[in-house]
């Protein structure tokens, strides 16, 4: 067996770290804390780039398979798209389709299925074709396909220490490595396939 080291990419972040993802293609490292996601390379073991949501919280991440897209879900709604050649000051879109909290946003891996999807507190499960051109000089085309609406039924999850009650809807969703069909999961318990 060989021998292994472990790295502490940032010495200090401003902000607890709320999600993480590899480049598909590098050796980059994401890790997003409540408002900022950092790039750092991990052969270099610098930071690459920064980028400014603008979000009150960043709620999760997904990096598109060709490498220069990234995609984030936030608790107040939206998803923010963000061209990695473009500036990391403000987002290239910004999509508000959701009226809770987005828990989850996936890219599909598969660049034949220009395809993402987010998952919210709402109970809806959003699907949008997001095509990235080879041409750089040409923008991606973002547009909403399809609202699996009611995908999961919303659960109050009742805790005794707090006397707020949260209710809690569609809670992740990821897609088939090599089909164009998503599974989610809910707070109510279940686990859905949808082709």
């Amino acid at each position: 067996m060989g021998s292994a080291s472990s790295q502490k990419p940032f010495s200090t972040t401003n902000g607890i770290i709320q999600c993480v993802s590899f480049h598909p293609t590098k050796p980059h490292f994401f890790a997003a804390t409540q408002t900022t996601v950092f790039q750092y390379n991990l052969q270099k073991q610098s930071i690459v780039s920064k980028y400014k949501s603008g979000a009150k919280w960043i709620s999760s991440i997904s990096i598109h398979p060709k490498g220069d897209n990234f995609i984030l879900g936030t608790y107040d709604k939206k998803v923010l798209w963000f061209d990695m050649d473009m500036s990391g000051e403000i987002p290239y879109k910004s999509l508000k389709y959701h009226d809770k909290a987005i828990r989850k946003v996936s890219f599909h891996t598969n660049s034949k299925f220009p395809l993402f999807a987010s998952a919210s507190d709402d109970g809806a499960i959003n699907i949008f074709y997001g095509m990235v051109y080879n041409d750089l000089l040409q923008n991606a085309l973002v547009v909403p396909v399809k609202v699996l609406k009611g995908a999961h039924t919303k659960s109050r999850i009742n805790k005794k220490t707090q006397a707020r009650q949260h209710q809690l809807g569609s809670m992740a969703c990821v897609w088939h490595p090599q089909q164009p069909w998503l599974f989610s999961a809910g707070a109510d318990g279940s686990i859905k396939m949808w082709v």
